[in-house]
């Protein structure tokens, strides 16, 4: 019975309240309509009394603590040490990632130069094979020179004996 009661009043006073909310012109009558709803809902014969306590803490200036500052920058230097540290772990880690990236690469491109280098040599074997060479003249109608049918450019007789000789080292004062 008390329940219901309860749940009856909680109703009224939902209802009183929007109803008051808007018809309330001020602060001052909804505080005053609050406080009769609350009234209501009360139980028992003590009623309960509400003072209002206007306190200003305009002029209330805090105290310096040098203890709490102290603690403050040791803490803030530590955490400041201590993100330095983690910084440094992680950039020499992501460095290490990054280098061996640049490894690999390199290595798939010395593979690569490898196996390039060792086409290269396989077609310069072929191109400078003396059988190639001799076919593709007797092809083209080429037989080996006559003595006397080279003539080099510095005027030496190519058919010509050579003997030999010797120079003396120059010196770079001579």
């Amino acid at each position: 019975m008390a329940a219901t009661a309860m749940a009856g009043q909680q109703i009224e006073m939902m209802g009183t309240r929007r109803q008051s909310q808007g018809r309330a012109a001020t602060l001052a009558e909804r505080n005053r309509e609050l406080y009769e709803a609350q009234r209501r809902a009360r139980r028992g014969p003590t009623p309960e009394v509400f003072f209002t306590k206007h306190i200003d803490n305009s002029r209330i200036v805090k105290a310096d603590d040098p203890e709490r500052k102290r603690e403050m920058r040791t803490f803030a230097a530590v955490t400041s040490i201590l993100f330095v540290l983690v910084m440094v772990y992680v950039w020499q880690h992501f460095s290490a990632i990054e280098m061996g990236y640049n490894i690999e690469a390199q290595k798939v491109q010395v593979e690569h130069l490898s196996e390039q280098n060792r086409q290269l040599r396989l077609s310069e074997a072929e191109l400078t094979d003396p059988e190639r060479i001799d076919r593709i003249a007797k092809q083209l109608g080429l037989d080996a020179p006559q003595p006397g049918q080279v003539v080099r450019q510095d005027g030496s007789d190519s058919n010509a004996p050579v003997l030999a000789q010797s120079h003396a080292p120059r010196f770079i004062g001579q």
